[in-house]
């Protein structure tokens, strides 16, 4: 990945750190708790798409389409803290798997992945 990404992995780094200064459990129950908050956000997300199409009819139209932007942000950002906390080289990590996907999807890239 090459584009100017160096603010998003200076605030995964800064928001791991932080995470890591004020965790109160030992090292591999923190990771596995940082893993199941994935599942938390997941739900999150969910719960605003319900909202927004208002599914619940006890709850109506509860959320916007926004509020879905935001719990899907949420996810991305937590997702990347999970894996910059599995593995020192997250960036690396995520550019390979998406080169991987893209790949797999969509075919080598028109410029060899220069891009």
């Amino acid at each position: 990945m090459t584009t100017n990404d160096d603010g998003l992995w200076t605030a995964i780094d800064r928001l791991r750190a932080w995470l890591d200064e004020n965790n109160q459990h030992p090292p591999q129950e923190a990771l596995l708790l940082r893993m199941l908050k994935l599942s938390e956000e997941v739900g999150e997300a969910a719960q605003a798409v319900i909202g927004a199409v208002g599914q619940n009819p006890r709850k109506g139209v509860s959320h916007t389409w926004q509020d879905v932007e935001s719990e899907l942000c949420d996810v991305v950002v937590t997702a990347l803290v999970a894996l910059s906390t599995l593995t020192p080289d997250a960036r690396g990590t995520l550019s390979a798997h998406l080169t991987k996907v893209s790949e797999r999807s969509l075919g080598p890239a028109p410029d060899g992945g220069r891009s």
